[in-house]
């Protein structure tokens, strides 16, 4: 219980410094960077992450209709709030810079991995849920939920991170690189701490 308190704390903190640098990406971080272009990987990253966030967002209230217990009812608010904040920057900083929101490139396409299979029912990027997982999940209860939820959670964030990690490679918008590592960061801990939600239920990772 502590454990998910001092996540979700780091996440507020995280969340009001992310917020104070909002407007300021347009000018970067003094580096001189000029505004990315629309097939770039800052670009491509903020349009295939919006897309992936809004199904976490979308999974977390789900399960917070199907399930009672506390501690997963306040893990998936700490991870809507959370990635609904970070969905609203990304698409934010496309405004500011005067680029589209969506593409006609395949996902992943700036991280080079535009051949990849995707779309597989409703699947667009690595980790998402595909569309009967999420009406699984729907029509679950209880411990069953809670189980696939993280389940699906644990995947989600995998394939966030592995995302999240080429931007920390590839963007050039000093702000962006810093979120991108927050996420990392704060990912990597919700997986340590779901592993710990589903071994408490007689469960394990899907992978």
């Amino acid at each position: 219980m502590r454990h998910i308190g001092l996540i979700a704390g780091a996440a507020a903190a995280a969340l009001v410094a992310a917020g104070a640098i909002t407007y300021a990406v347009a000018e970067d971080d003094g580096s001189g960077a000029r505004t990315p272009a629309a097939d770039s990987a800052d670009a491509g990253f903020a349009r295939d992450m919006a897309v992936h966030h809004q199904q976490a967002v979308e999974m977390s209230y789900i399960v917070r209709d199907r399930t009672g217990n506390a501690e997963v009812r306040r893990l998936a608010y700490d991870i809507a709030q959370t990635q609904a904040n970070q969905r609203g920057m990304l698409l934010g900083w496309l405004d500011l810079w005067g680029l589209p929101k969506v593409s006609a490139d395949p996902p992943m396409t700036w991280m080079g991995m535009g051949d990849m299979a995707s779309g597989k029912d409703g699947a667009l990027m690595p980790g998402m849920a595909t569309n009967a997982e999420m009406k699984k999940l729907g029509e679950l209860s209880g411990k069953q939920a809670e189980v696939f939820y993280l389940q699906l959670m644990t995947d989600h964030h995998k394939g966030g991170i592995h995302m999240a990690e080429g931007c920390v490679a590839k963007c050039t918008v000093g702000v962006e690189k810093k979120l991108a590592q927050g996420m990392v960061d704060a990912q990597q801990s919700e997986i340590r701490l779901m592993a710990d939600m589903l071994k408490a239920r007689g469960a394990t990772p899907r992978s």
